[in-house]
């Protein structure tokens, strides 16, 4: 069973670390978009509309697809008053009750709340209503049941590294010890 939980988690995370450590990258692209079109409006005058949307998809894309590898590394928000100073079997315990009970229903909630609209979108290929702006906002819509189902697969990571801190498996810094090994790698990366 241990090889098999440590397998999902590997498989989950990796998935997670790739697309968290591309869309991080999204980041620096809208800066220099932002300055460019900072640049472009107030120095010469000019503006194009899909240049300010772009931003736009950029941001939805950044948060939505990064967010499975901020809860990878721990980095949602939480109240913690009592999660930092718990055992490492107590952390174990509340990110299993909290995945099975908070986060699956809510990522099951907002696939389904969001798949009528995501397919009628994709039907009519919905674009933007400025004439020169982005024609892909089924692009957009897609992303949000795609951060569900992104927020599933790492809460699958979550529940294997529970069930092996539970079985004994894991050492008592579990959400620590992650969080910490996945920010001395992105450091480690140019």
């Amino acid at each position: 069973m241990t090889p098999v939980l440590r397998f999902v988690v590997g498989i989950c995370e990796a998935v997670s670390a790739g697309i968290g450590r591309t869309v991080a990258w999204f980041a620096l692209v809208m800066v220099l978009m932002q300055f460019t079109i900072v640049m472009m409006r107030y120095v010469f005058g000019i503006g194009f509309i899909f240049m300010q949307e772009s931003l736009s998809y950029l941001h939805g894309f950044m948060y939505l697809l990064g967010a499975a590898y901020t809860l990878m590394v721990n980095g949602h928000v939480r109240v913690d008053i009592f999660y930092r100073e718990a055992s490492g079997r107590t952390k174990a315990w509340v990110d299993l009750c909290g995945t099975l009970l908070l986060l699956f229903p809510v990522c099951i909630l907002v696939i389904w709340a969001s798949w009528a609209q995501v397919i009628g979108s994709w039907d009519k290929l919905e674009g933007s209503t400025e004439t020169s702006g982005i024609q892909a906002v089924f692009l957009l819509r897609t992303i949000i049941p795609l951060f569900a189902a992104l927020m599933i697969v790492q809460g699958l990571a979550v529940i294997a590294r529970s069930l092996l801190a539970l079985a004994g498996f894991e050492d008592e810094g579990h959400g620590i010890a992650q969080e910490k090994a996945a920010r001395a790698q992105a450091e480690a990366e140019p």
